[in-house]
């Protein structure tokens, strides 16, 4: 059985997204990052960064969310959310899960830290504006780059528009603007029953 350790709304959405999408039994093991869950010694020694999430499946221990549902496109869905055009299309599409992850989310995660998630005493509140035009300049090219299809790779689905649904909902609460062509794709992604399905599971992680 596999398990997911983090928080719903976290990085963690990324990937019980997808294990949904594949449609595959798991479970989410809510990481109360406010009580200082992921420091104790139980979760340290899943990830010593005490960062989340985390998939534990059998004895297979694996961090970051990128690499995470890569793995479960590999071993669970035979591939299929890579695109289907060959080993050109796969290169841009791990291009896409390279951008979204250092040049899209990176500057939602600094305002993340410098709002919440450092200790206050270190937060910059001036980083937030270098912060604010860095997510622009992000995601003008993200929305120069959307083809007019679906998803980002034709009528399919892939990993990275789960990547990229998943970091526009976070820059959708905090409360950045969108570009239209973005906007489209999140909310084309929200409505896939998969993205409440996700959610649900995530809700309910957190009672029991």
């Amino acid at each position: 059985m596999i398990t997911l350790y983090g928080t719903p709304r976290s990085r963690a959405l990324r990937v019980s997204w997808l294990l949904e999408e594949i449609g595959i039994d798991w479970n989410f093991e809510f990481i109360n990052f406010t009580k200082g869950d992921n420091k104790k010694e139980s979760f340290l020694a899943l990830n010593p960064s005490g960062k989340f999430p985390v998939l534990v499946d059998g004895d297979f221990v694996l961090t970051e969310s990128a690499a995470i549902n890569l793995y479960l496109c590999d071993k669970y869905a035979n591939k299929q959310f890579l695109p289907k055009g060959g080993v050109n299309d796969v290169a841009r599409h791990h291009q896409w899960m390279s951008f979204i992850t250092t040049e899209l989310e990176q500057p939602l995660w600094t305002m993340g830290k410098h709002k919440f998630a450092l200790p206050e005493a270190v937060r910059v509140p001036e980083v937030l504006v270098t912060a604010k035009w860095e997510f622009n300049k992000a995601s003008q090219l993200a929305e120069n780059m959307m083809p007019e299809t679906q998803y980002l790779f034709g009528e399919n689905i892939t990993v990275a528009d789960i990547m990229l649904a998943q970091t526009l909902v976070w820059a959708d609460v905090f409360e950045q603007e969108i570009p239209p062509k973005l906007k489209k794709h999140m909310a084309n992604m929200m409505s896939r029953p998969s993205f409440n399905r996700a959610i649900e599971k995530g809700k309910k992680a957190i009672t029991k």
